[in-house]
């Protein structure tokens, strides 16, 4: 790769990670499951108006749209909201590899070989690592459900995998239209009316500051600029990119928000790291009757793969 085009990679790696980081700060503005929709919302508006029409079926949109934007977001932002640290909900998101390589084994007919295997279970032992730092320091709940959100995340990428999308960024713009009205309506039944008329009222430049953010710079950006270095480079050239976003969203919760890291959560970061380098980067087995499809690597997932994933 041109050292523009790794500068490049490293910017959408930073872009992503520090995003952790001004969620947890948007978590102080909006209810999480409004903050969500207004991300979603955001991210859709106007950009819907400038990619063109879908380029694959509407159920692959909607079968991400809600798996991705609906659970997968919503389970993450109520988990940070009840606690979870913005670093390590960075770090253990990633964990999303390995339910992308289960679920594709499953749904794809995918026979990980030994290294993957190896990889899936150092990244679990990494995770169960963070479980016992966190559920000694901190409230578990939340952290069940950052990895629940990596479950769905896993779901998503196998449906995106389906859906094979020829233009990600196009892809990406049209799910983001699916989870606003999910998400208003279980913001409406769950948080409240008051709670989320009295956020609406209360937004400031800070708060659309965040929104922008979250919608525009890690999205419309971040997975247009990643789109462009898949279009140009080996997908095993870009793929092992994602690996710094916990590096960046562990760095930038300590820097910018005062999160401590105890040995015990950096022993937990090797592992998870490893582990879903391992996942990612090690090849599959495919039946014999499947065709292998030219291949993209999915954003943070398990390579090769048939597109890029979608959301951070």
């Amino acid at each position: 790769m041109r050292p523009l085009h790794i500068a490049l990679a490293a910017l959408v790696a930073a872009v992503w990670g520090v995003n952790f980081v001004v969620i947890e700060i948007g978590l102080g503005h909006f209810p999480p499951l409004l903050f969500s929709a207004l991300r979603f919302l955001a991210a859709a508006l106007p950009a819907v108006f400038f990619v063109g029409r879908p380029k694959v079926a509407w159920k692959w949109i909607v079968g991400v749209g809600l798996a991705l934007g609906v659970a997968k977001f919503g389970l993450l932002f109520i988990g940070m909201d009840r606690g979870m640290p913005a670093g390590l909900s960075s770090l253990v998101l990633q964990v999303q590899a390995v339910f992308t390589a289960l679920f594709a084994a499953v749904a794809l007919g995918e026979r990980p070989g030994r290294v993957r295997v190896l990889g899936m279970g150092v990244a679990l032992a990494g995770i169960g690592v963070a479980a016992v730092d966190e559920g000694a320091n901190g409230p578990v709940l939340a952290f069940v459900l950052v990895i629940a959100a990596a479950a769905c995340w896993g779901v998503s990428n196998v449906l995106t995998r389906k859906a094979a999308p020829p233009d990600p960024l196009n892809f990406m713009v049209w799910v983001s239209t699916v989870p606003v009205l999910p998400l208003l309506g279980l913001s409406l039944l769950f948080e409240g009316w008051d709670r989320d008329a009295e956020a609406l009222a209360a937004l400031d430049w800070s708060g659309v500051g965040i929104i922008v953010y979250v919608a525009w710079i890690t999205t419309v950006f971040g997975f247009g600029a990643w789109g462009y270095l898949l279009s140009r480079h080996p997908a095993s050239s870009v793929a092992p990119f994602t690996l710094l976003v916990p590096v960046f969203g562990m760095s930038s919760a300590a820097l910018l928000l005062g999160e401590s890291v105890s040995p015990l959560r950096w022993c937990a970061a090797a592992l998870l790291v490893g582990g879903v380098a391992l996942t990612s980067l090690a090849g599959t087995r495919r039946p014999r009757s499947v065709p292998v499809p030219e291949t993209t690597p999915e954003a943070g997932t398990d390579t090769p793969q048939p597109v890029t994933s979608t959301g951070r």
